[in-house]
C-alpha cells in the first residue's frame, strides 16, 4: 500500500474550512482529501489559537457560531506537534535567519521535520521559503494520490 501524502497546513489555509474568501474552493478541496483519509495534515498546537482568532475577527461568526466552529476543528484528525524540543529549536532558529515571528517560522520547521511542504497563503512564507512550500491556489488533490 502507497504512503499517504502528507502536508502541513498553516492557519491561513484551515480558516478556509470556515470563511468564503478567495481560494476557499481550493482549501475545501484539500480539507476534503484530508477528511477521507487520502491525505495526512500535521499541524504545530497554535494553529487551533490561530485559525480561532482568525474566525473571531473576521466579523462573520456571533460567539455561539464560533463555538460550533471550535468544536468542528477540534474533530480533525491532524497530526498535532507541541513546539518543544527540536521542532523549538528549528523554528526559532528559523525565525531568525529569514526575519520572521517565530510562530510563522513553526509551520515551516515542522515541514522540515516531517518532510511535508507547508500549504499556505502566507505571501511571506511563499517568498522565504519557495522549496519548502506550496500556494493553496497552486494545490491539486488529484496531483497528491
Amino acid at each position: 500500500m502507497a504512503k499517504k501524502s502528507q502536508f502541513v497546513v498553516d492557519s491561513s489555509v484551515v480558516a478556509k474550512w470556515f470563511l468564503t474568501e478567495p481560494d476557499s474552493d481550493k482549501a475545501i478541496e484539500l480539507r476534503d482529501e484530508f477528511a477521507s483519509g487520502r491525505l495526512e495534515l500535521a499541524v504545530p498546537s497554535l494553529l487551533f489559537y490561530e485559525v480561532m482568532n482568525a474566525l473571531r475577527f473576521s466579523g462573520s461568526f456571533r460567539s455561539l457560531d464560533l463555538v460550533v466552529a471550535a468544536k468542528a476543528l477540534s474533530k480533525y484528525r491532524f497530526g498535532i506537534w507541541r513546539p518543544r524540543g527540536k521542532l523549538l529549536e528549528l523554528s526559532t532558529k528559523l525565525s531568525v535567519e529569514k526575519d520572521l515571528t517565530v510562530y510563522d517560522a513553526c509551520f515551516v520547521a515542522l515541514g522540515k521535520r516531517t518532510n511535508s511542504r507547508v500549504v499556505t497563503e502566507d505571501k511571506e512564507l511563499l517568498v522565504k521559503f519557495p522549496e519548502d512550500v506550496l500556494a493553496l491556489s497552486n494545490f491539486e488533490a488529484s496531483d497528491h494520490w
